[in-house]
Protein backbone atom coordinates (compact mmCIF):
# COMPACT_ATOMS: atom_id res chain seq x y z
CA UNK A 1 0.00 0.00 0.00
CA UNK A 2 1.58 3.28 -1.07
CA UNK A 3 0.86 6.83 -2.17
CA UNK A 4 -2.71 7.97 -2.68
CA UNK A 5 -4.03 4.40 -2.36
CA UNK A 6 -2.82 4.31 1.25
CA UNK A 7 -4.77 7.45 2.16
CA UNK A 8 -7.91 6.24 0.38
CA UNK A 9 -7.80 2.84 2.09
CA UNK A 10 -7.59 4.54 5.48
CA UNK A 11 -10.45 6.94 4.76
CA UNK A 12 -12.70 4.15 3.51
CA UNK A 13 -12.52 2.46 6.91
CA UNK A 14 -14.62 5.23 8.43
CA UNK A 15 -18.34 4.51 8.33
CA UNK A 16 -21.57 4.40 10.28
CA UNK A 17 -20.72 1.13 12.00
CA UNK A 18 -17.34 2.45 13.17
CA UNK A 19 -16.75 6.18 12.83
CA UNK A 20 -13.69 6.44 15.12
CA UNK A 21 -10.40 4.59 14.61
CA UNK A 22 -7.04 4.43 16.35
CA UNK A 23 -3.71 4.06 14.57
CA UNK A 24 -3.39 0.55 15.97
CA UNK A 25 -6.85 -0.46 14.77
CA UNK A 26 -6.12 0.87 11.28
CA UNK A 27 -2.80 -0.95 11.25
CA UNK A 28 -4.43 -4.26 12.17
CA UNK A 29 -7.30 -3.89 9.71
CA UNK A 30 -5.10 -2.96 6.74
CA UNK A 31 -2.15 -5.16 7.65
CA UNK A 32 0.26 -2.21 7.53
CA UNK A 33 2.92 -1.32 10.13
CA UNK A 34 1.66 1.12 12.76
CA UNK A 35 4.56 3.46 12.00
CA UNK A 36 3.43 3.76 8.37
CA UNK A 37 -0.19 4.31 9.41
CA UNK A 38 0.86 6.95 11.92
CA UNK A 39 2.62 8.99 9.21
CA UNK A 40 -0.43 8.76 6.94
CA UNK A 41 -2.80 9.68 9.75
CA UNK A 42 -0.64 12.65 10.65
CA UNK A 43 -0.79 13.93 7.05
CA UNK A 44 -4.54 13.37 6.78
CA UNK A 45 -5.08 15.24 10.05
CA UNK A 46 -2.86 18.12 8.91
CA UNK A 47 -5.07 18.61 5.85
CA UNK A 48 -8.38 18.27 7.71
CA UNK A 49 -9.52 14.99 6.20
CA UNK A 50 -9.51 13.39 9.63
CA UNK A 51 -9.35 14.98 13.08
CA UNK A 52 -8.63 13.85 16.64
CA UNK A 53 -11.57 12.43 18.55
CA UNK A 54 -11.02 10.96 22.03
CA UNK A 55 -8.19 8.95 23.58
CA UNK A 56 -6.12 8.51 20.44
CA UNK A 57 -9.09 8.01 18.13
CA UNK A 58 -9.68 9.84 14.86
CA UNK A 59 -12.85 10.69 12.96
CA UNK A 60 -13.54 12.19 9.52
CA UNK A 61 -12.69 15.87 9.33
CA UNK A 62 -14.25 19.09 8.10
CA UNK A 63 -12.44 19.07 4.74
CA UNK A 64 -15.16 16.77 3.44
CA UNK A 65 -17.80 19.38 4.28
CA UNK A 66 -15.83 22.02 2.40
CA UNK A 67 -15.47 19.82 -0.68
CA UNK A 68 -19.11 18.74 -0.52
CA UNK A 69 -20.11 22.41 -0.76
CA UNK A 70 -17.83 22.86 -3.77
CA UNK A 71 -19.34 19.83 -5.49
CA UNK A 72 -22.85 21.19 -4.94
CA UNK A 73 -21.81 24.51 -6.46
CA UNK A 74 -19.65 23.30 -9.34
CA UNK A 75 -20.72 19.80 -10.44
CA UNK A 76 -22.89 20.43 -13.53
CA UNK A 77 -25.10 17.41 -12.86
CA UNK A 78 -25.85 18.57 -9.32
CA UNK A 79 -26.12 22.25 -10.20
CA UNK A 80 -28.50 21.74 -13.11
CA UNK A 81 -30.31 18.70 -11.76
CA UNK A 82 -31.24 19.92 -8.28
CA UNK A 83 -33.69 22.68 -9.28
CA UNK A 84 -35.26 20.42 -11.92
CA UNK A 85 -36.04 17.78 -9.30
CA UNK A 86 -38.26 20.25 -7.44
CA UNK A 87 -40.35 20.74 -10.59
CA UNK A 88 -40.57 17.00 -11.23
CA UNK A 89 -41.93 16.10 -7.78
CA UNK A 90 -44.54 18.86 -8.11
CA UNK A 91 -45.66 17.62 -11.52
CA UNK A 92 -45.83 14.00 -10.38
CA UNK A 93 -48.89 14.83 -8.23
CA UNK A 94 -48.38 11.78 -6.00
CA UNK A 95 -45.94 11.09 -3.13
CA UNK A 96 -42.53 10.50 -4.67
CA UNK A 97 -38.78 11.01 -4.54
CA UNK A 98 -36.86 12.26 -7.57
CA UNK A 99 -33.24 11.18 -7.96
CA UNK A 100 -30.29 12.10 -10.15
CA UNK A 101 -27.59 9.41 -10.07
CA UNK A 102 -24.32 8.68 -11.82
CA UNK A 103 -21.86 5.85 -12.26
CA UNK A 104 -19.33 5.83 -9.41
CA UNK A 105 -16.46 3.37 -9.73
CA UNK A 106 -18.26 -0.02 -9.88
CA UNK A 107 -21.42 1.24 -8.19
CA UNK A 108 -24.16 3.79 -8.73
CA UNK A 109 -24.49 6.85 -6.52
CA UNK A 110 -27.28 9.38 -6.02
CA UNK A 111 -25.85 12.90 -6.35
CA UNK A 112 -29.09 14.84 -5.86
CA UNK A 113 -32.56 13.98 -4.57
CA UNK A 114 -35.84 15.69 -3.75
CA UNK A 115 -38.95 14.36 -2.00
CA UNK A 116 -42.43 15.67 -2.67
CA UNK A 117 -44.01 17.76 0.06
CA UNK A 118 -45.24 15.58 2.91
CA UNK A 119 -43.88 12.41 1.34
CA UNK A 120 -43.27 9.49 3.71
CA UNK A 121 -41.51 7.36 1.11
CA UNK A 122 -38.23 5.95 2.40
CA UNK A 123 -35.94 5.01 -0.46
CA UNK A 124 -32.37 3.80 -0.09
CA UNK A 125 -31.36 6.12 -2.93
CA UNK A 126 -30.06 9.03 -0.90
CA UNK A 127 -27.31 11.48 -1.76
CA UNK A 128 -23.82 10.06 -1.30
CA UNK A 129 -24.87 6.46 -0.66
CA UNK A 130 -23.51 3.97 -3.23
CA UNK A 131 -26.19 1.57 -4.45
CA UNK A 132 -26.20 -1.83 -6.20
CA UNK A 133 -24.83 -1.81 -9.73
CA UNK A 134 -27.25 -4.19 -11.44
CA UNK A 135 -30.48 -3.78 -9.46
CA UNK A 136 -33.18 -1.14 -9.85
CA UNK A 137 -34.27 1.21 -12.60
CA UNK A 138 -31.84 3.94 -11.56
CA UNK A 139 -28.82 1.70 -12.11
CA UNK A 140 -30.08 -0.11 -15.20
CA UNK A 141 -30.84 3.15 -17.03
CA UNK A 142 -27.16 4.03 -16.54
CA UNK A 143 -25.71 0.65 -17.53
CA UNK A 144 -27.88 0.49 -20.65
CA UNK A 145 -25.82 3.37 -22.09
CA UNK A 146 -22.41 1.74 -21.69
CA UNK A 147 -20.27 0.25 -24.44
CA UNK A 148 -20.17 -3.59 -24.32
CA UNK A 149 -16.52 -3.73 -23.23
CA UNK A 150 -17.02 -1.36 -20.29
CA UNK A 151 -20.22 -3.11 -19.26
CA UNK A 152 -18.53 -6.51 -19.38
CA UNK A 153 -15.75 -5.26 -17.12
CA UNK A 154 -18.22 -3.86 -14.59
CA UNK A 155 -20.36 -6.98 -14.31
CA UNK A 156 -17.71 -9.69 -14.74
CA UNK A 157 -17.70 -10.49 -11.00
CA UNK A 158 -21.43 -9.99 -10.42
CA UNK A 159 -23.15 -12.65 -8.32
CA UNK A 160 -26.31 -13.60 -10.23
CA UNK A 161 -27.68 -15.85 -7.50
CA UNK A 162 -30.03 -14.83 -4.67
CA UNK A 163 -31.52 -11.88 -6.55
CA UNK A 164 -35.07 -10.45 -6.27
CA UNK A 165 -37.72 -12.26 -8.29
CA UNK A 166 -37.93 -9.56 -10.97
CA UNK A 167 -34.17 -9.31 -11.53
CA UNK A 168 -32.06 -11.01 -14.20
CA UNK A 169 -30.34 -14.19 -13.02
CA UNK A 170 -27.53 -14.37 -15.59
CA UNK A 171 -25.23 -12.02 -17.47
CA UNK A 172 -26.85 -12.97 -20.78
CA UNK A 173 -30.34 -12.26 -19.45
CA UNK A 174 -29.13 -8.96 -17.98
CA UNK A 175 -27.61 -7.81 -21.29
CA UNK A 176 -30.90 -8.54 -23.05
CA UNK A 177 -32.74 -6.49 -20.44
CA UNK A 178 -30.35 -3.57 -20.94
CA UNK A 179 -30.76 -3.77 -24.72
CA UNK A 180 -34.54 -3.49 -24.30
CA UNK A 181 -34.12 -0.49 -21.98
CA UNK A 182 -31.80 1.20 -24.47
CA UNK A 183 -34.34 0.71 -27.27
CA UNK A 184 -37.29 1.79 -25.12
CA UNK A 185 -35.56 4.84 -23.62
CA UNK A 186 -36.57 4.21 -20.02
CA UNK A 187 -36.62 1.54 -17.32
CA UNK A 188 -39.12 0.47 -14.67
CA UNK A 189 -37.99 -1.44 -11.60
CA UNK A 190 -40.44 -3.01 -9.16
CA UNK A 191 -39.21 -3.78 -5.66
CA UNK A 192 -35.69 -4.79 -6.70
CA UNK A 193 -33.98 -2.37 -4.31
CA UNK A 194 -36.73 -1.25 -1.92
CA UNK A 195 -39.73 -3.50 -1.32
CA UNK A 196 -43.06 -1.94 -2.23
CA UNK A 197 -41.52 0.84 -4.32
CA UNK A 198 -41.43 1.36 -8.08
CA UNK A 199 -38.61 3.20 -9.83
CA UNK A 200 -38.99 4.85 -13.23
CA UNK A 201 -35.71 5.99 -14.76
CA UNK A 202 -34.43 7.53 -17.98
CA UNK A 203 -30.79 7.86 -19.08
CA UNK A 204 -28.69 11.00 -18.84
CA UNK A 205 -25.83 10.82 -21.30
CA UNK A 206 -23.79 13.92 -22.09
CA UNK A 207 -20.54 12.76 -23.67
CA UNK A 208 -19.24 16.33 -23.95
CA UNK A 209 -19.19 16.53 -20.15
CA UNK A 210 -18.24 12.89 -19.56
CA UNK A 211 -21.57 12.37 -17.76
CA UNK A 212 -23.24 8.96 -17.64
CA UNK A 213 -26.20 9.03 -15.29
CA UNK A 214 -29.92 8.70 -14.90
CA UNK A 215 -32.95 10.59 -13.67
CA UNK A 216 -35.46 8.60 -11.65
CA UNK A 217 -38.78 8.91 -9.90
CA UNK A 218 -39.49 6.56 -6.98
CA UNK A 219 -43.12 5.99 -5.98
CA UNK A 220 -45.12 3.51 -3.95
CA UNK A 221 -46.49 0.62 -6.01
CA UNK A 222 -49.85 1.04 -4.27
CA UNK A 223 -50.13 4.63 -5.58
CA UNK A 224 -49.67 3.73 -9.25
CA UNK A 225 -52.07 2.34 -11.82
CA UNK A 226 -51.50 1.94 -15.57
CA UNK A 227 -52.56 5.49 -16.49
CA UNK A 228 -50.49 7.11 -13.74
CA UNK A 229 -47.49 5.00 -14.73
CA UNK A 230 -47.73 6.16 -18.35
CA UNK A 231 -47.92 9.78 -17.23
CA UNK A 232 -44.90 9.40 -14.95
CA UNK A 233 -42.89 7.73 -17.71
CA UNK A 234 -43.51 10.72 -19.98
CA UNK A 235 -42.57 13.08 -17.16
CA UNK A 236 -39.29 11.28 -16.42
CA UNK A 237 -38.25 10.83 -20.06
CA UNK A 238 -39.02 14.44 -21.00
CA UNK A 239 -37.29 15.76 -17.86
CA UNK A 240 -34.18 13.67 -18.57
CA UNK A 241 -34.09 15.07 -22.10
CA UNK A 242 -34.48 18.61 -20.77
CA UNK A 243 -31.68 18.14 -18.25
CA UNK A 244 -29.38 16.67 -20.92
CA UNK A 245 -30.06 19.68 -23.15
CA UNK A 246 -29.34 22.10 -20.30
CA UNK A 247 -26.06 20.35 -19.53
CA UNK A 248 -24.99 20.83 -23.15
CA UNK A 249 -26.25 24.40 -23.45
CA UNK A 250 -23.65 26.04 -21.21
CA UNK A 251 -20.58 24.20 -22.44
CA UNK A 252 -17.54 26.51 -22.66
Amino acid sequence: MSGLRRFVDILKLFGIEQSDWTVQQISERLGVPASTVYRSVRELAATGFIEPSIEGHYRLGASFIEFDRLVRLTDPLVRKGTPLLADIVDQAQIPCVAVVARLYDSRVMCVADRASKGSTIHTSYERGLPRPLTLGATSKAILAQLQPRKLAKLIEHEDWSSRPGTAATSAEEFRKELAAIRKRGYCIGRGEVDEGLVGIAAPLSVAERAITGSLSLVVRASDVDASIERRLILLVVSSAGLLSDELRSDLP
